[in-house]
């Protein structure tokens, strides 16, 4: 919309021989959006927030994992580790300079929690391995897209302090368990290992000797991801697709005998908790900090696209001790919560109505502060309850009982008032009767009971 737009009425000619257009005034516009990237949840879109976010605290409860909250921002370096290869990392950030510091909006969850469990030494606090949970804003410069915004919403997990085949596998069982519970059907579980600190060495080693003739093919961010991390060039959005990528080495061939013994303890765990897989061995993940067990949990429907990633994650070694606590292994996940709600949607899952009203409170006549009193008691009784407070009529006060999804109707006018009574209807069942006001919590009562 225009800032500054004309405004052209049409007039009759004082002399009555035709008529004209004249611009008597220059009307100011101003038009406001949210930010590229950025979205508005709408008051009607909050019930399937509300049933989502439901699930996923029911869900941490059952695991015993227990919520954590860190600033939306912190000092750049918490994020940008010495020599990290991620996009993220290198073009994602939202960086800002106050003074002598450097502040970065959180792009990612993991690196705040690792921080908080470090300087407030949670560690010998709490029993070993701590779960946490985090739920809240993450900011990342992409380009926006279906299911990928700028600013975005993500919960995830990290469980801290131990190491075993068994807790990745209860990591993964805790995501898959989510995501079922939303209805979300058409899913396969992705795995692979990266292998301890020796085979990834090897690793290394082997894919900068095969990609060395190939680096005129890959492009410009591969290049620098050859010289940082070259397990990154396997994950590449622009290069995956080239020959090159396809027949690069195999992590799976320089596995040392430990590596190997630990993954397939994992996918042993996953046959027993009967969650479907599938070994990808050019799945490394987008973030450098991953050891042994990386995972990613698909769409596997036809429309998902470039976003079919529900969740996503890994086990990480040394991620703990980089903040200054002790040596201590940990693993993770985060679901991108557009992404879920989205995918659950189109299943045709079942968010409940959280806007219908139990109890309408309608008003005829002078009885304004009658009617307040009773919504309030309702309301105080733990009924969701709404009460027309404005002169309206009874047709346009039903109406309001409709749009409301109300169950039980309560009509107050004037004399109902002034009798001490009421009329209380029941939606479902269209029964109505009279009753004393003090008998109203015990008649409603009576009625859920039947």
């Amino acid at each position: 919309m225009r800032n500054h737009e004309l405004r052209w009425y049409r007039a009759q000619s004082v002399l009555g021989k035709g008529r004209f257009y004249i611009c008597l005034k220059e009307e100011r516009t101003m038009s406001y959006q949210t930010p590229r990237g950025t979205y508005d949840i709408l008051p009607d879109e909050m019930n399937r927030w509300h049933h989502t976010e439901e699930v996923i605290r029911e869900t941490t409860k059952r695991y015993r994992y227990r919520e954590i909250r860190t600033p939306y921002f912190e000092e750049t370096k918490v994020f940008k580790r010495e020599n990290d290869s991620s996009d993220m990392v290198n073009k994602e950030m939202y960086t800002f300079d106050m003074g002598t510091h450097s502040y970065t909006l959180r792009p990612e969850g993991t690196a705040g929690v690792i921080r908080a469990f470090d300087q407030h030494k949670l560690y010998g606090s709490m029993e070993m391995p701590g779960r946490f949970y985090y739920l809240g804003a993450m900011f990342r410069h992409e380009n926006p897209q279906k299911g990928r915004q700028r600013q975005f919403t993500q919960f995830g997990i990290e469980n801290i302090g131990a190491k075993s085949p068994e807790l990745d596998a209860e990591t993964i069982a805790l995501g898959y368990d989510i995501v079922k519970q939303m209805g979300i059907s058409s899913i396969k579980v992705c795995i692979n290992t990266l292998g301890d600190d020796a085979s990834r060495a090897a690793y290394r080693t082997a894919l900068k000797e095969y990609f060395q003739p190939h680096l005129e093919e890959l492009c410009g961010d591969c290049h620098r991801r050859y010289e940082q991390n070259p397990l990154r060039i396997l994950d590449c959005k622009v290069d995956h697709d080239k020959e090159c990528v396809h027949a690069a080495p195999k992590l799976a061939d320089y596995l040392n005998e430990e590596s190997k013994n630990y993954f397939n303890r994992v996918l042993a765990c996953l046959d027993a908790l009967e969650i479907p897989y599938e070994v990808d061995d050019h799945l490394v993940r987008g973030l450098d900090y991953y050891t042994h067990t990386v995972f990613e949990v698909v769409s596997t429907r036809p429309d998902s696209g470039a976003q079919a990633t529900i969740f996503a994650g890994g086990r990480y070694d040394h991620f703990v001790e980089y903040y200054g606590g002790p040596e201590m292994s940990g693993i993770g996940f985060a679901i991108g919560m557009e992404r879920l709600i989205n995918l659950a949607a189109e299943e045709g899952h079942d968010f409940g109505d959280e806007n219908s009203c139990d109890v309408y409170v309608i008003g005829l006549g002078d009885v304004g502060a009658s009617v307040l009193k009773t919504v309030q008691q309702l309301r105080h009784a733990g009924y969701s309850a709404e009460a027309n407070l404005v002169q309206r009529s009874l047709k346009a006060q039903f109406k309001s009982v409709d749009r409301n999804h109300a169950r039980y109707v309560v009509i107050l006018g004037e004399d109902e008032v002034k009798n001490n009574t009421m009329n209380i209807k029941n939606i479902s069942d269209k029964s109505q009767v009279i009753i004393k006001q003090e008998e109203l919590l015990e008649t409603l009562k009576q009625w859920e009971n039947k």
